[in-house]
């Protein structure tokens, strides 16, 4: 049916040329003794004259249409391989770890060509992860085949673990290497995490059972002491006072230290809900900001945008930022006008990054790998449960924290959600 309008219009169309070229032909010919005008009324013809072909080719198409061209007909062999080819592919682009084609010598690590073969592998070079991809891509052109090994590579995070498969292969006629790339740096943390709350409790648990016994006996042998003081000699009575009390103090001293890393083992599960980071940052400067105000100095909290949100224990991150800025309190204690500043934003990726920077005199870069171990610090008074409980304290919520090499002096973590 749409054929018939459609056949009208090219009628009229041609009607139309038919009747501009008989115009021109005959002002052509009325005018016969100007040459000029003859040739002009030629040229103004041509085109009408081409419109008009093209309207009967059209016309005659309508008439007597081409019959369709057959479709290729897969065999059932044929169908059976392309969806065979189309499920493997789908497969790969989905696979859980990031896959990339290595081509060239491993030697010549330069000439290597290393590509990405499915979205984790595109991901993890895009912006916000690996912070320099073609050092990313030099390390896997730098592995023989049929290998694995860990590797580390930088990310905007910090530092970041990976266990790395290559496989050598031939695929039409061109040697190539497969590389399977799977980050693991946060099983990692969750498994040491795991390991030292296990070890933490069973220690605290032991070390515990041997002090209630001894912090027991010791007030025991003391109040029996009092009873028969008057009768043991003066030098002998005040030597055994004395060493008693000692032992009861140590006792007791010891068992207010072990008490401190049984809250390591003892975190409650996180309860997360929806928080509002300025509101969170303004009970956190409410407890530590006149600290800072006392000695000279200053904490500057910055929300960008200020509506920004997040899903975690309210009460949790709160007590991660207070020990990350304790921990910056007293390494720039010696210092004047010393500050720390407290920011959160979003940065590629969507992620969401809360850093803390302070002015002192930061860490040394052979102790980095060590601070967030459970019992290790630098302090004279410290415990070395400070950090461990924060890094425990943000995994408990879904994130990461990393020591982050500041541009100038200072310490700052980059606490990543």
């Amino acid at each position: 049916m749409a054929s018939r309008p459609r056949e009208g219009q090219l009628k009229a169309a041609v009607l139309l040329c038919l009747a501009g070229v008989a115009v021109l032909a005959f002002g052509a010919g009325m005018v016969h003794d100007a040459p000029r005008l003859v040739v002009l009324c030629a040229l103004t013809a041509l085109p009408l004259l081409w419109t008009l072909w093209g309207c009967l080719g059209r016309l005659a198409m309508l008439r007597h249409p081409r019959p369709p061209e057959p479709k290729a007909v897969l065999s059932i062999e044929q169908q059976h391989l392309v969806d065979n080819a189309l499920a493997l592919e789908t497969s790969l682009e989905h696979a859980p770890i990031a896959l990339f084609r290595i081509e060239g010598a491993g030697e010549d690590c330069a000439a290597a060509r290393v590509q990405p073969l499915n979205g984790n592998a595109r991901k993890l070079v895009a912006p916000g992860r690996a912070v320099e991809p073609a050092a990313l891509y030099r390390q896997l052109a730098g592995q023989p085949g049929e290998r694995r090994s860990m590797i580390q590579f930088e990310t905007e995070r910090g530092a970041e673990r990976a266990l790395l498969a290559v496989s050598e292969l031939a695929l039409q006629g061109r040697s190539q290497r497969l590389a399977a790339l799977m980050p693991v740096e946060s099983e990692l943390e969750a498994e040491a995490l795991n390991a030292w709350r296990q070890l933490v409790h069973v220690l605290t648990h032991e070390i515990m059972n041997s002090l209630t016994p001894v912090a027991s006996l010791s007030r025991t042998a003391r109040d029996m002491l009092d009873e028969v003081r008057e009768a043991l000699p003066q030098d002998v009575a005040h030597d055994l006072v004395t060493a008693l009390d000692a032992i009861s103090r140590r006792a007791d001293s010891l068992a207010d230290f072990v008490a401190s890393y049984r809250s390591l083992s003892n975190v409650p599960a996180a309860r997360p809900e929806r928080i509002q980071l300025a509101a969170l940052f303004e009970r956190v400067r409410a407890l530590v900001a006149p600290a800072w105000r006392a000695h000279g100095g200053q904490v500057r909290f910055s929300v960008e945008p200020s509506t920004l949100e997040l899903v975690a224990d309210p009460g949790q991150l709160e007590q991660a930022l207070i020990n990350l800025l304790k921990n910056a309190f007293e390494a720039s204690a010696g210092l004047d006008r010393a500050g720390a500043r407290v920011s959160a934003r979003l940065v590629r990726g969507g992620r969401l990054r809360i850093e803390v920077a302070d002015d002192g005199p930061g860490v040394p870069p052979e102790l980095v790998k060590h601070i967030f171990t459970p019992f290790f610090t630098t302090k004279k008074q410290g415990g070395g449960i400070g950090l461990a409980m924060v890094r425990h304290l943000v995994h408990e919520n879904g994130g990461t924290v990393r020591y982050a090499r500041p541009p100038g002096q200072g310490a700052r973590f980059v606490i990543s959600f």
